[in-house]
């Protein structure tokens, strides 16, 4: 069996600066690049680049950028049967600020991906069905993703939900979510709750929790990341490496996180593991171009001694 990603596709378009210009403010940029990414592309090569059998869901447009999402995806060895392409809408952009210390900030035109609908949703409803997990974000159309979440849901298929870029979500569809991954921004939209400690990730957590979301994992960058469900709460650390490029990232880690489930491991091993995937993602510039393959991942884990230093649990 497959992981499903239901997901974006998007080209970014990144502007190297040393710092983000002031409200109207004029600066002079260090350079541009175009790369391949979208939140629902980025996680199914992470994943498949690890190893997982990886199936993609979507929607691109009948133009160049809509031609290299079917070329990334086919060299990756991504099964595409479910991405459609519209002949009324563009392929998907995001316009990423990419400053010197590798923080980031990132406009999307999601274009030809809102367009993947209740439709379309429908007409995968065996795939979802068949499907080992489930693994979605939130750059599509709501109505389609919650229809989504249902179906794998009445299947009992685990879903995992990247809650991202974070908006509202019901209670009634967070308790149908086996594992949710926020930041620590999405944790504080999802929540209401001010995060500036770890003490507050916790507690935005159990609210997730309480919610009924059975597995929250509130992803921390280069610190790690918390999990909390009904067995405790768990901190796993994070790997300091020296930050080029932040973009993908979160993504990284969501579908490395996937292949872990899907081969087996716990949950406290599939996270070490995102962490480490990562940590890697940010050593390279542009979003899938920066995703590392299992052996990169393996020769980091060998010569950094980290096996047994991976996990620990709060007393």
């Amino acid at each position: 069996m497959s992981i499903l990603i239901v997901g974006s596709f998007m080209m970014d378009m990144v502007i190297q600066t040393p710092r983000a210009p002031k409200n109207g403010e004029t600066i002079i940029g260090l350079d541009f690049s175009q790369y391949p990414g979208g939140k629902g592309a980025n996680q199914a090569v992470a994943a498949a680049r690890l190893g997982a059998n990886v199936q993609m869901a979507g929607k691109v447009g009948v133009d160049p950028f809509g031609d290299e999402a079917i070329a990334v995806l086919k060299k990756e060895n991504i099964d595409i049967q479910y991405l459609q392409r519209d002949y009324s809408h563009r392929t998907g952009v995001g316009f990423v600020t990419l400053e010197e210390n590798g923080d980031n900030r990132i406009i999307v035109i999601p274009g030809a991906n809102m367009e993947f609908s209740m439709d379309d949703i429908h007409a995968i409803k065996e795939g979802i069905a068949k499907s080992k997990l489930l693994v979605l974000q939130l750059e599509m159309d709501m109505n389609m993703i919650e229809e989504a979440i249902n179906i794998a849901y009445n299947h009992h298929v685990p879903i995992i939900l990247n809650p991202a870029p974070a908006r509202y979500l019901s209670d009634d569809l967070l308790k149908k979510i086996a594992y949710l991954t926020p930041n620590e921004t999405e944790a504080e939209i999802l929540t209401k709750i001010n995060i500036s400690t770890l003490e507050d990730v916790k507690r935005a957590a159990k609210i997730l929790m309480e919610k009924g979301v059975e597995n929250v994992i509130v992803t921390l960058g280069e610190k790690g990341a918390l999990i909390v469900n009904q067995d405790g709460e768990y901190y796993i650390k994070g790997y300091p490496v020296e930050a080029i490029d932040t973009v993908a990232a979160g993504d990284a880690f969501n579908g490395a996180f996937a292949y872990g489930i899907s081969q087996g491991k716990s949950l406290l091993d599939a996270v070490a593991y995102a962490n480490i995937v990562g940590a890697l993602t940010v050593t390279k510039r542009g979003a899938i171009p920066s995703l590392p393959t299992s052996i990169e991942v393996e020769n980091f884990i060998n010569n950094n001694n980290t096996r047994s230093t991976m996990v620990s649990k709060f007393l």
